[in-house]
């Protein structure tokens, strides 16, 4: 009788604490960021991640766009981002993107892609011809781009470290012993190698870990003391959520005490700023990072 129970479990979502609820989108701002976005034909990681944070960033006037479109060459078990052959590379999205940025008003821009592991390149040309529209069109406006690895092509890194964003962000997503669970198709130590190379050039280097994946607290704290080796001087610590009944399950909720003593510990080790919660994301409050740095 139990094996007919439990033959018959369907797979569901493991239930979400208090803390973990999110304000639905609404409002003007929210409105204008929308036509934006649709209206040039843009990418956003806020919807294609399913970002929990999307209603209260857009009603704020902010998104992070994406660019290279929305279908990635890599399966990661966490990402909500579409798997499959891309379409052509768009040389007008550069201009597109700038253009919103301009109708937005953004102060700090966000960006970031999908891995476009098909591309010679990896899809460095049309980062930094996109970076050069957005300084054009807005020559205030700061940014940050949330970069892949390039699969450890050098060249390719490089275009975008010439460019010299504000800052170049690369996240670590997970603990040594999940990477190849978790990012099936990246590197471990390739991805310190990207952020080392980017803070040895002297750019404010950005990265990120989820937590909830079922890491212990000294792989976390592990990781963090190997991105500061690296050079890193932004660290965001967030909750891992699942996309979808496809994706690696959520082992477990970190508690959001927890997540402040990660912070506490993250200061400590002398990371310039660190963003640490369970709805933090990347981006999130992405303009606190640069404005608080300062020199």
């Amino acid at each position: 009788m139990a094996e007919t129970m439990e033959s018959s479990e369907k797979p569901s979502f493991k239930r979400k604490p208090e803390w973990l609820r999110v304000k639905l989108p609404v409002g003007e701002d929210y409105a204008m960021v929308r036509k934006i976005v649709d209206t040039h034909k843009l990418h956003t990681i806020c919807e294609s991640g399913s970002c929990p944070n999307m209603g209260e960033c857009w009603g704020a006037g902010t998104a992070t766009f994406m660019i290279l479109g929305n279908i990635c060459t890599r399966s990661c078990g966490f990402c909500a981002v579409a798997t499959g052959r891309p379409l052509a590379v768009d040389a007008e999205e550069p201009r597109r993107l700038a253009e919103s940025v301009k109708l937005m008003g953004v102060k700090h821009c966000v960006i970031t892609s999908v891995d476009r592991d098909d591309l010679p390149d990896g899809g460095s040309f049309i980062w930094v011809e996109t970076i050069r529209a957005v300084r054009e069109l807005n020559p205030k406006t700061t940014m940050e781009t949330l970069i892949p690895d390039f699969q450890g092509k050098w060249e390719n890194l490089q275009r975008l470290i010439d460019a010299a964003p504000e800052i170049i962000s690369h996240n670590l997503e997970t603990v040594r012993r999940l990477t190849k669970q978790v990012r099936v198709q990246a590197k471990y130590e390739r991805s310190l190698e990207v952020l080392k190379r980017i803070s040895d050039a002297g750019i404010r280097t950005k990265s990120g870990i989820m937590l909830g994946l079922g890491e212990t607290s000294e792989e976390v704290i592990e990781s963090m003391q190997e991105l500061k080796e690296a050079g890193v001087h932004i660290l965001t610590l967030g909750q891992y959520l699942q996309p979808t009944l496809k994706h690696l399950p959520v082992e477990n909720f970190i508690h959001p005490d927890v997540f402040q003593e990660y912070k506490k510990i993250g200061m400590e080790m002398g990371f310039r700023y660190v963003e640490s919660g369970a709805l933090v994301r990347s981006s999130y409050h992405a303009e606190k990072h640069i404005f608080n740095l300062a020199d």
